[in-house]
């Protein structure tokens, strides 16, 4: 098992961080990216619950 590049997250021809700097997402869509793309091969209702986390933060950033 590669713990630095897993194979999570390789199942849709291009990987979250490859996504994620060539359209220069904050930290909150990038953690979005990451939890949604990975939810069903790692973690389930805690990645979606992380997601949702970054979600609430992003409106609310949007709301202020």
């Amino acid at each position: 098992m590669d713990n630095i590049n897993p194979s999570h997250y390789k199942e849709w021809g291009v990987e979250p961080i490859d996504y994620n700097i060539s359209n220069s997402l904050n930290f909150c869509e990038w953690n979005i990216v990451k939890y949604i793309t990975r939810y069903r091969y790692k973690n389930w209702l805690e990645d979606l619950e992380k997601c949702r986390f970054y979600i609430d933060k992003l409106i609310k950033w949007f709301k202020d």
